[in-house]
């Protein structure tokens, strides 16, 4: 049985990082509030690097110049679409 996706909030991820920093174990984070523990890795993960939950904040510079080329790329195939069709 599949679980449904959820998000959570900027502000209980902080709440979850600040529990963890405190001494809380991640194990008994987990079972509390019903995460998964490869989510709080991440938030904790995040938290400590760039203090930011946002995936953009988080991108290493290959991810970002990556997601720059794929968009110059979809830019550049729609551009020769509409040339091949004014043929």
């Amino acid at each position: 049985m599949s679980r449904e996706r959820r998000s959570f909030s900027p502000e209980f991820k902080l709440q979850m990082v600040k529990l963890y920093e405190n001494g809380k174990p991640r194990n008994e984070i987990v079972r509390e509030y019903d995460l998964t523990p490869s989510a709080l890795g991440k938030w904790i993960k995040q938290h400590q690097s760039t203090g930011s939950f946002l995936n953009n904040d988080n991108m290493s510079d290959e991810e970002k110049e990556m997601k720059r080329l794929r968009k110059e790329n979809q830019q550049l195939k729609m551009e020769n679409d509409i040339l091949v069709l004014q043929r």
